[in-house]
């Protein structure tokens, strides 16, 4: 590709870098220069504009950026129609978004004329959510430049992990000094959280804060068909032998892993009572704002696996603001409920 001023005179056919204007006629960049307006041009007295002319092998930016933007697409993504040396992939089914960030790494190493931006690994989209753009910086790009881009990409770059678990059983636990208000807020701002989903809340059960409260009700959630159990309790689970994590542990599951380098979200707990992921909520979780209850949460729902290594993967970026059921400031002394984080 030439890029460069060009005498008017020989300007039609060529792609104009900046948009012209005459009296009578605009001609965008990066369109076709046609020869009725090199005579406007010259009428208007101008000598030379600003150019691009292809070279054989070249690949036009609108044709490049589409024919990338389909390679990288995986599942559950949809490539709209190039403009301007840009293709934008949008989710056509509501779910988590998947990133081989390796292989986005791969494509945007080929060469500066080649970009490839995608929205964080694991987000949670909506069908038709823009979740990644590929736009090609010149106006044309060498044809070999264009196949090292798409060899770069040797599998989908990106995906859409679709919502699948659907049946969410709740467990929430009582003590002396909740009150149901409380949990009535706990069940409604879980049931907004899993609304754009396609998930709902099958059952709660509201039992006292014991062990064996807790197992008679995760046994019970799992026979009656949930496919995912999230409990709420009245204390923060402090330690492996704590009431939740013992409660899972004696209905016949095992804790895959207790914490999380997240916050809001640390005391979060991961398990399983069969096939059916427990989660053992957080005290940030009742409040509707983003925590690290959500990022599993919305794995978890897309029927991904959540190891211990997905979770202390999680710490970069883990910082998030603060929450309005935090009690002080992080800044601050702790209280009595800091641990509920």
């Amino acid at each position: 590709m030439r890029f460069g001023p060009v005498p008017v005179a020989e300007a039609a056919g060529l792609i104009t870098a900046h948009t012209l204007r005459t009296a009578d006629t605009t001609l965008r960049k990066g369109r076709i220069i046609p020869p009725e307006m090199t005579a406007d041009l010259a009428r208007a007295g101008i000598d030379a504009v600003v150019a691009v002319r292809l070279e054989p092998g070249d690949v036009g930016e609108d044709e490049a950026a589409g024919r990338l933007a389909r390679h990288v697409a995986g599942t559950g993504l949809a490539a709209e129609a190039p403009f301007t040396g840009r293709c934008n992939l949008y989710a056509e089914t509501a779910g988590v978004l998947l990133v081989e960030r390796g292989t986005v790494d791969a494509v945007n190493a080929v060469d500066e004329a080649v970009t490839l931006a995608t929205l964080p690994p694991f987000k949670p989209v909506v069908a038709g959510e823009m979740v990644a753009t590929v736009k090609i910086i010149p106006y044309a790009v060498a044809g070999a430049t264009l196949a090292r881009a798409v060899a770069a990409a040797t599998g989908p770059a990106l995906g859409i992990a679709p919502y699948r678990r659907r049946r969410v059983g709740v467990v929430s636990t009582l003590l002396p000094g909740l009150k149901p208000a409380t949990l009535d807020r706990t069940r409604a701002v879980l049931a907004a959280r899993l609304a754009p989903t396609g998930a709902a809340i099958l059952a709660e059960h509201r039992v006292p804060h014991t062990a064996a409260a807790v197992a008679e009700a995760l046994a019970g959630l799992a026979d009656a068909g949930a496919d995912l159990v999230i409990v709420f309790g009245a204390s923060a689970i402090a330690d492996r032998q704590d009431v939740i994590p013992a409660g899972l542990e004696r209905a016949g599951g095992c804790v895959d892993h207790l914490g999380m380098p997240v916050d809001p979200g640390n005391l979060l707990l991961v398990g399983r009572l069969g096939t059916v992921p427990v989660i053992g909520a957080p005290g940030c979780a009742r409040s509707p704002k983003e925590n690290g209850f959500d990022w599993v949460l919305h794995r978890l729902l897309a029927g991904l696996t959540v190891t211990r290594a997905d979770i202390v993967a999680l710490g970069v970026g883990g910082l998030l603001m603060e929450i309005v059921s935090r009690p002080q400031p992080r800044a601050g002394g702790e209280s009595a409920e800091d641990g509920d984080a």
